[in-house]
């Protein structure tokens, strides 16, 4: 009996409004899907801690000028270290960047974004692609989610989401102990919990996707231009890999008015 096709895309949250590249990806699973049928999951990344990748890059129609906005968090482990999914979203963060939207998008998309609530980083860009009707159709999957963590295969190299000065932190276990990154090629160690559970750990690049696979089996994978360098592609004989349109300005923000 053949299977039906399962067509997957990953990606981190990628900014409050998504870049352009993320919706190359949304738009070539949707055209697979219509030549093969099945189903569409975004394999939704909000494990990750780097606050650069939800940097959203606007650009001024007017003088060109090139705008870049960030969440703010309310301390520096927090912004740091903490998961996407944990960050959470300054008080004043919002309305400070809805004053700030009006050179770069009409009205429609600004209701859009002022009428988000969510308190975390990745809930609220989760949110914000939603609204905007982007994921309308696709099965969302969290890689923070601990049921889908338990399902996963076991991971040997691994991050963790653990507590570290009053706050859960994403660190990273390398020759048995546990580290942060401070920056600049420097890391430095962090007392470890006496066991780490398995809901706790997620995997690093080079195993992200064997983890993804052990529980999503999907037969067709969307790969990014990046991604595509560093899959292993020959280890998954049964899946299809896909590379998404090209799109031009792939890094700036996704603002096509709704």
């Amino acid at each position: 009996m053949k299977k039906t096709p399962i067509i997957c895309f990953g990606q981190q949250p990628n900014g409050f409004f998504p870049k352009r590249y993320l919706y190359a990806k949304i738009e070539t699973a949707r055209k697979l899907q219509k030549e093969i049928g099945g189903k569409i999951i975004f394999f939704y990344h909000d494990s990750d801690a780097d606050y650069r990748e939800t940097i959203t890059i606007l650009i001024d129609p007017k003088t060109k000028e090139e705008v870049r906005l960030n969440f703010t968090q309310g301390n520096k482990i927090q912004k740091k270290y903490s998961p996407l999914y944990i960050k959470s979203i300054d008080a004043n963060w919002q309305d400070e960047i809805a004053r700030k939207l009006p050179r770069f998008m009409g009205k429609n998309l600004i209701d859009i974004f002022t009428s988000v609530k969510e308190k975390t980083v990745a809930d609220f860009c989760l949110s914000m692609y939603k609204k905007l009707g982007l994921l309308d159709g696709i099965e969302i999957v969290r890689s923070s989610d601990r049921n889908f963590r338990e399902k996963a295969i076991d991971l040997e190299n691994y991050f963790a989401d653990v507590e570290y000065e009053g706050q859960m932190v994403r660190v990273e276990l390398y020759e048995g102990k546990l580290r942060l990154h401070e920056g600049g090629g420097k890391y430095f160690n962090i007392p470890s919990p006496e066991k780490i559970e398995k809901w706790q750990k997620n995997p690093n690049r080079d195993n992200r996707f064997s983890w993804m696979q052990s529980v999503l089996h999907c037969t067709h994978y969307i790969t990014g231009l990046g991604e595509g360098n560093y899959l292993k592609k020959q280890d998954f004989p049964e899946v299809t890999f896909v590379n998404r349109d090209i799109i031009d300005n792939s890094e700036y923000a996704y603002v096509s008015e709704v």
